[in-house]
């Protein structure tokens, strides 16, 4: 079978699925400060997109591969900087592993992988989240996001 990033990344980030920051509401603990560590922050800063480098990351390098995402903690900065493919919110070409992307205004945004799409929904695995589906949570979890609340993807392979 051909090397999948997406697929291959979308396994390394179900294995972290339930790490929690320590102390809770710190971005912080030796998990979360190893995402951050892997684009270059310290512990303190918000980890969602550390945590898609990092997963990304650890596919590569176990599939002797270059990590084709930009080496950044910044949601937008990766999506409007990274040269893989973007898809619209609409688009039906959303598969499991690649990256959605979320934005609040005032340079803020959200992420995490896409673990299945059905109808208007998407499933996701994504870190600094919370049970309530917060950006700024304390863990890494699985949830369920309407495609509406998207600005995009940026696919993997």
């Amino acid at each position: 079978m051909a090397f999948s990033l997406a697929q291959e990344s979308l396994k390394v980030a179900l294995t972290q699925n339930g790490i929690e920051e320590k102390p809770r509401g710190s971005n912080a603990g030796k998990e979360v400060e190893a995402y951050l560590r892997s684009v270059g922050l310290p512990k303190g800063y918000s980890w969602c997109m550390a945590f898609v480098y990092w997963c990304v990351n650890k596919a590569c390098i176990a599939n002797g591969r270059i990590n084709p995402l930009v080496r950044t903690g910044g949601v937008l900065k990766q999506y409007n900087e990274c040269t893989l493919r973007k898809l619209p919110k609409t688009s039906s070409a959303v598969k499991p592993g690649d990256i959605f992307i979320m934005e609040f205004g005032g340079g803020l945004g959200h992420t995490g992988f896409v673990e299945k799409v059905e109808g208007q929904l998407i499933y996701t695995i994504e870190g600094n989240t919370n049970d309530d589906g917060s950006r700024e949570g304390y863990e890494v979890a699985k949830r369920v996001r309407p495609i509406s609340s998207l600005k995009g993807f940026i696919q993997l392979n």
